[in-house]
């Protein structure tokens, strides 16, 4: 039984090993010196509150994108998540009005309203924008995912992600990348089996 269960565990974290192991050395903290100049900082949605305002998460990847933008590493945010999101709200405007009082500029902000999910958000990135390469902002539990779905549509990528929170929700979102990196190895696959433009 206790091996059966360990089997499984490990079967369940396979995707998610293989991720963090894949983008080692790829993905750091936002004040790293590690980074290298890329086309675009890969900005992800998270949380609005119903007043508009975005989430603690959601702030910080914005910030980490921004902190990108001032030192010079990328020239334009690509501020990526969903127009109308489960309540209706629209993330990429909170996304826009952060920025914007961090100090980047209107002309460096572009907004795609149709990254309703990650990997529709590496897609846009190529398709929609031609971008080659792009340093990916959000949460560390969520970076190696991230990159690897990048990766998967020939964006190279590295991540970026501010300081890891100790609290309740941090740890949820590690328990969530498990069976989230298993949907993405399934996609990935999928897509190397399909070309892009097969009929779904």
């Amino acid at each position: 039984m206790a091996a059966a269960a360990g089997a499984a565990l490990a079967a369940l974290a396979a995707p998610q090993a293989y991720a963090r192991a894949s983008s080692l050395g790829r993905r750091h903290p936002t004040a790293s010196e590690a980074f290298v100049p890329a086309d675009a900082a890969l900005v992800l949605g998270a949380r609005v509150w119903p007043d508009g305002r975005p989430s603690r998460a959601l702030r910080q990847r914005v910030e980490t994108g921004a902190a990108l933008y001032h030192r010079g590493l990328v020239p334009l945010l690509v501020l990526t998540g969903a127009a109308s999101n489960r309540e209706g709200l629209d993330e990429t405007e909170a996304m826009e009005r952060t920025a914007l009082a961090l100090g980047v500029p209107r002309e460096a902000l572009v907004r795609d309203g149709s990254g309703h999910d990650t990997r529709a958000s590496a897609r846009n990135a190529r398709d929609a924008l031609g971008l080659a390469s792009v340093i990916v902002c959000t949460q560390e539990f969520h970076v190696p995912r991230a990159m690897w779905l990048c990766r998967s549509v020939g964006i190279d990528a590295q991540g970026a992600y501010p300081p890891v929170l100790a609290h309740r929700h941090t740890a949820l979102g590690y328990v969530r990348e498990l069976p989230a990196t298993w949907k993405a190895a399934l996609e990935i696959a999928r897509d190397s089996v399909a070309p892009d433009d097969a009929p779904r």
